[in-house]
């Protein structure tokens, strides 16, 4: 490191900086050394009254928000004002902040407790500034207490993460979840010239105007960011929650992770006694347990898989928050023990990382030389933190790329060069990643349960597999190790390969005593490795995990498919190596996972939000497939767990669009003229064919329509105010280059909207009424068909209890069977016409599984027939929108003998089941007519009973 500069010359001898204290911040801060620039007169006269050399207290603070959010006459100004006067303040105290680490003039903690300070500060006065407000509209919130006496309502903000254990850093976001005491309702008074309103939609208004005045980006800028992705459901939920609902949340659906989350919680501002103890009594149970509590290792190590996955996804190896060894591995080890013995060791129920680390040492659960290391680690890359993030004002972890910021990276920093900080953050990096490893790492042994995988040297195995192997695939093998990429590999690539390689061959071996399929799967095996050897960490997964390389193989055999998804995105290994498969998630789990992988992704930042969006669903489309295969699922359960990933991506980005077009816009104007909300903000996805049906395959796009409950003419809330129409039209086109935007990657999923109201002619989203107008006065009877495959997948539950009503209204109009035959068969025939079997093929003893006659469309057409013929009499007909639970009504009620429904409902399942392997295999649906004679005469003989036709194929 260079020699220290005399006092005298850094630290000048006023209030006023000097020209080498002028050449530190230019060096130190682009950002910084603008706002000086251009504001010179500003800086002085505020550094004259907060000088370089001294501290903040909370008092200055609160004193500099208060005087500047005064108006010309020294009184409250408006919002317009407010907004700018702590727009200006932040950049001054950003200046002066950023100026004070770059001299080493504060030490760490009193940085981050001043910065601290003022977000709390800000929320609180942006808290009392709205409640104000909304006061004077609406009245106090108001709720009856358990001795019947009537109190009024307040609401807890929550800091959590960084903000609520004091450590926040320059350019920190700031997590907030906002809790109120119960249900209940404003006392306004029409007479005094305000009205009513719950306190629910009071408390949702009340966070809005708070995240409005300090997240919102003007002219000026913004004050803080504000992220609200870690209140209980995450995005798309309520703003606010109220005690009794958190306590139902915390006690069914608080998972591990919240844990984690919930351990840095506090209080922002002041509360009344009994609802900040009430609060407390919830949180403290939840976050620590009165045992000790291994379970959070588990916790642990899947969520630093999760930010392993990620940084390997970008290759990001310049993070020092997420990278190996970096902030977020010494927070994750803190934290962990904390959760562990939290509950039996009172002392550790702190919120700050350094506090309980200092706690852990003088309890012995860390050792000397751990604790300071740990401890040096800390204080450094939390340091390199704020000065990468001092730059340009940007919340990043990333050291910069740009020479020069780099070497005044190092300078700012006390290092001659770039290369002496990279020695000692390495360093660090190495001292964190020693006790990490120790702590999450869990290697697996071979199961040696098969006898006829007797331990054996690698030499007897590898002669073992030459016997095996073709020559072809001799020699393909021999091409491999041979190869320039090989040759050219690291020497730790290299090491890696020869570590992973006897488990490669144990696997292989075992594949062939079982299946026999070693040759099938080697040419796609050696595909993945050509892929993933300069990936090396994935050979490491390889040689760690034997047990489920052991199963990897028969994968490969089984579905070319899988083997190209796997080269092509090495990423999916990790999943596959951890075996989730053994358990596929459900819908909620499901949500779980996405919400915590969208945690990472910062608002606006639309390259990510997609790659996160399409690596999820690669992932668990993954996992299913591995389960379809490996555990053989049945084909029901397959097509649940496909389709519940489709409704959980379409439910995050629908959230994410409707966030990023409010943050512009505002909210839209509801139906009952007041305006919606993230909880019900007035738009649902409605999903036809394959992803109504659940029966989505795994490559199936998404037949979608998009419907509103907005006022169309009304202008949203925001400064930028647009029409409901526009509003509605951007919401859609954002959530569409979410979801069909082609990259390299791929897309998230194909999306079809040419089901919605005129199809491809029609709007992109219509609302409520208009489309029902469409459905009972314009609609053609095959867009009746399409509606009983179609169900709300995601969205407002008022627009899809509305949808509902207009299904089931629309599918109950009376209809006489000749009618609905005659539709029906008219509109199979046109299918077969265009989509069918040519005459040739079938002459040569060919079979379309789905578009032939007695292939999975005409069953389709069976169950739609059923619907839309006999709803008027059983309305219960409209309650499903899948074959199976149609077929299973038509039997219940009587429409249809019970056998043969069941007939059906068997040759539908195993045609689907059949179409979901061929996929796999990636081979076409066109089968040997021979294997399906059976399947075939039973549907064709249905529909002829039914429609009085011979079969569609046939008719003239």
């Amino acid at each position: 490191m260079l020699p220290a500069t005399s006092s005298r010359e850094i630290h000048g001898t006023d209030s006023q900086p000097t020209a080498d204290q002028l050449q530190v911040l230019q060096t130190a801060s682009e950002f910084a050394y603008q706002i000086w620039e251009r504001r010179t007169v500003s800086c002085q006269t505020f550094l004259r009254s907060y000088p370089l050399d001294q501290t903040l207290t909370r008092q200055q603070i609160d004193d500099l928000i208060q005087d500047y959010t005064l108006d010309e006459n020294y009184q409250l100004a408006d919002e317009v004002k407010v907004m700018r006067g702590l727009r200006h303040l932040r950049t001054l105290l950003m200046m002066r902040w950023i100026w004070q680490d770059a001299l080493q003039m504060i030490k760490l903690e009193q940085l981050t407790d001043e910065l601290s300070e003022f977000a709390a500060g800000c929320i609180s006065f942006a808290k009392d500034y709205t409640y104000q407000n909304l006061i004077d509209q609406y009245g106090e919130p108001t709720f009856i207490d358990d001795k019947g006496q009537v109190q009024i309502d307040d609401m807890a903000i929550m800091a959590m993460g960084k903000l609520g254990a004091h450590e926040l850093n320059l350019s920190s976001d700031i997590d907030l979840i906002f809790v109120h005491q119960a249900l209940g309702e404003t006392n306004g008074d029409k007479a005094k010239g305000t009205r009513s309103i719950d306190n629910k939609r009071f408390m949702t208004r009340l966070g809005q105007g708070i995240i409005k005045l300090l997240d919102h980006n003007t002219a000026d800028g913004f004050v803080f960011r504000v992220d609200m992705r870690l209140r209980p459901w995450g995005d798309g939920s309520d703003l606010a929650i109220h005690l009794s609902a958190l306590q139902k949340y915390f006690c069914r659906h608080g998972r591990a992770w919240e844990r984690f989350a919930w351990l840095k919680a506090r209080v922002v501002g002041q509360l009344e006694q009994p609802f900040y103890d009430e609060l407390q009594a919830l949180i403290k149970p939840f976050v620590f347990r009165y045992y000790v509590d291994y379970s959070a290792f588990s916790a642990l190590r899947e969520m630093k898989s999760l930010i392993q996955n990620q940084v390997a996804q970008r290759e990001d190896l310049d993070n020092i928050k997420l990278g190996a060894g970096g902030i977020r591995d010494i927070e994750f080890i803190v934290q962990a023990f904390q959760l562990i013995y939290g509950g039996r060791h009172s002392q550790l129920q702190v919120k700050s990382c350094l506090e309980a680390m200092q706690v852990l040492y003088k309890l012995k659960y860390l050792e000397l030389v751990t604790y300071r290391h740990l401890q040096a680690a800390y204080r450094f890359l939390r340091r390199l933190e704020h000065a990468i993030q001092a730059i340009n004002d940007q919340q990043t972890q990333r050291l910069p790329h740009d020479p020069h910021w780099q070497h005044n990276l190092a300078i700012t920093l006390g290092f001659e060069d770039w290369k002496a900080l990279l020695h000692t953050l390495n360093q660090h990096r190495n001292n964190v990643n020693v006790p990490f490893e120790k702590m999450v790492i869990e290697r697996q042994v071979p199961d040696q349960d098969d006898e006829s995988l007797e331990p054996e040297d690698l030499d007897e195995q590898i002669t073992r597999l030459n016997k095996v192997l073709t020559q072809t695939n001799r020699e393909l093998l021999q091409s491999f190790w041979q190869s320039k990429l090989v040759g050219n590999l690291s020497d730790e690539a290299r090491e890696r390969l020869d570590d992973a390689y006897p488990v490669i061959v144990h696997a292989l071996l075992a594949h062939q005593d079982q299946q026999q399929l070693a040759n099938t799967a080697l040419p796609r095996l050696i595909s993945l490795l050509e892929a993933i050897c300069r990936r090396s960490i994935y050979l490491v997964m390889i040689a760690e995990n034997p047990n489920a390389t052991t199963e990897l193989i028969p994968m490969l055999s089984a579905s070319p498919w899988i083997a190209k998804e796997l080269a092509h995105y090495p990423v999916l290994l990790d999943t596959f190596l951890q075996q989730r498969y053994h358990h596929l998630p459900d819908k909620a789990e499901l949500r779980d996972i996405l919400r915590q992988q969208l945690l990472r992704v910062e608002p606006h930042d639309e390259e990510k939000l997609l790659s996160v969006l399409r690596l999820f669903k690669k992932n668990q489309i993954l996992a299913v497939a591995a389960s379809d295969i490996l555990a053989e699922r049945p084909i029901m359960k397959v097509s649940d767990s496909l389709t519940y990933i489709a409704a959980v991506v379409l439910e995050a980005a629908l959230e994410r669009a409707f966030s990023e077009i409010v943050s512009r816009y505002g909210y839209p104007i509801g139906q009952d003229g007041d305006p919606v909300t993230e909880a019900n903000c007035g738009f649902a996805i409605i999903g036809y064919g394959k992803l109504g049906g659940l029966e989505l395959s795994y490559s199936s796009d998404l037949d979608l329509v998009f419907l509103h409950k907005i006022k169309e003419q009304g202008m949203t809330t925001g400064e930028k105010s647009v029409s409901g129409m526009k509003f509605a039209a951007r919401l859609v086109q954002k959530l569409m280059n979410y979801l069909n935007t082609q990259t390299r990657d791929g897309r998230v999923y194909e999306i079809d909207m040419r089901l919605r109201p005129s199809g491809n002619a029609g709007m992109m989203v219509v609302s409520c009424n208009a489309f029902e107008t469409y459905q009972m006065d314009k609609a053609w009877s095959w867009e009746h068909q399409a509606l009983v495959r179609a169900r709300g997948v995601c969205g407002d539950k008022r627009v899809m209890a509305r949808f509902y009503d207009i299904r089931r209204n629309v599918l109950a109009l009376p209809r006489t069977l000749e009618q609905v035959r005659s539709e029906v068969t008219s509109m199979r025939i046109k299918m077969q016409k265009h989509l069918g079997t040519s005459q040739w093929k079938q002459h040569a003893g060919k079979f379309h599984l789905k578009q032939d006659a007695g292939g999975i469309i005409d069953i389709e057409f069976l169950a739609q027939f059923a619907v839309l013929a006999y709803s008027h009499e059983y309305p219960s007909l409209t309650k499903w929108s899948d074959n199976v639970r149609i077929f299973e009504e038509v039997a219940l009620l009587g429409i249809g003998e019970a056998q043969v429904c069941q007939d059906l409902t068997d040759a539908y399942l195993r045609i689907r089941a059949a179409t979901h392997q061929l996929a796999l295999s990636e081979q076409s649906l066109l089968v040997d007519e021979s294997l399906w004679k059976e399947t075939r005469a039973l549907v064709q003989d249905q529909w002829q009973h039914l429609m009085g036709v011979d079969d569609a194929e046939d008719t003239p």
